[in-house]
């Protein structure tokens, strides 16, 4: 069986492609260590949260990871709720993992160390729901309803006017570290990135849904479950580049330091796509079994989950064009 999968290789772009890591339970999210590779995969029995494998980058390919111990992440409590969004802080290289569908953001460290780092969410997604800007400050995305937050009593801190209206829609929070305060942080009533302000009776139920985040330089940039990609404001979203028309799920976006947003086209769409700092959109690789993580090296290899195969991809792209 493992010999089927090392021989079939998904289409790509006329770029080189490989497969450097098998025997892995359905990768969920891909995150960069220096130069190990972190994956995110709920494991093969089903009793733990999720598990936590390293890939030595500069080792022989590929490597069969069911062979290789990993770090088991015990459920928390009865509600057994499984980690499905993974983010690597830049300076101290502690993970930050999420709770997919949950309300929780979990923290540890190179030691193994597991504690509560965030709660009080609404319900964060899976995919790329977390990840780090470059001042080194968390982003989330969080959706409010209150037909599926029936605990929560008020809005969060600069959404009062929409206690009586009952907003539903997608909230973006930005976390500061400061060491000075209280661990687990209560995130119920912190004031949003995003929407600071937004009129009408119905709230945000006519924002569209949003799925993924990713910092690029000074911008954040979503995607919404339909596949547009919006540049993110204080209160507005300035269409930037539109996917493929699809059923956009369990995604994942990064931004290479040339600006070039890259994006696995997830659970339902088997691409990956490469959009260019004016917006363009070309296919990175096609015909991928739920691509899910992606993660860019400084070597110009991007990682794909290829998670119905239960295995890592690696694609070498061309090198960067100069602006």
């Amino acid at each position: 069986m493992l010999l089927c999968l090392i021989n079939r290789l998904p289409a790509a772009e006329d770029f080189p492609s490989s497969i450097v890591a098998i025997g892995v339970a359905r990768p969920l999210e891909l995150a960069l260590d220096g130069r190990s590779l972190v994956i995110l995969s709920p494991g093969w029995r089903g009793d733990n949260a999720g598990e936590i494998y390293r890939l030595d980058l500069d080792g022989p390919f590929p490597v069969d990871l069911s062979r290789r111990p990993a770090v088991r992440i015990p459920f928390s409590d009865p509600r057994a709720t499984t980690l499905g969004s993974l983010a690597i802080a830049p300076k101290t290289r502690e993970l930050f993992l999420g709770e997919e569908n949950g309300t929780r953001v979990w923290r540890l460290t190179g030691e193994e160390d597991l504690s509560l780092y965030a709660s009080g969410l609404h319900r964060l997604a899976g995919g790329a729901s977390l990840a780090f800007d470059r001042e080194g400050r968390l982003l989330l995305l969080d959706f409010a309803d209150p037909q599926l937050n029936e605990n929560e009593q008020r809005p969060p801190a600069g959404l009062e006017q929409f206690r009586e209206d009952d907003y539903r829609g997608p909230l973006v929070l930005r976390l500061t570290p400061d060491p000075t305060l209280p661990l687990p942080r209560r995130l119920a009533t912190a004031p949003p990135l995003f929407p600071r302000a937004w009129g009408g009776r119905a709230g945000g139920i006519h924002l569209p849904r949003l799925i993924s985040l990713a910092p690029r330089g000074d911008d954040v940039l979503v995607l919404t479950s339909s596949g547009d990609v919006h540049r993110l404001g204080s209160d507005t979203l300035s269409l930037f580049a539109r996917l493929p028309r699809g059923q956009y799920t369990r995604t994942h976006m990064i931004a290479a330091p040339d600006g070039t947003l890259y994006v696995s086209g997830g659970f339902q769409v088997g691409s990956v796509f490469r959009v260019d700092r004016e917006g363009g959109v070309t296919v990175v690789a096609s015909q991928i079994a739920d691509p899910q993580g992606i993660a860019l090296d400084g070597r110009g290899h991007l990682y794909i989950a290829e998670s119905a195969f239960h295995r890592i991809v690696r694609i070498t792209l061309p090198p960067p064009s100069r602006p």
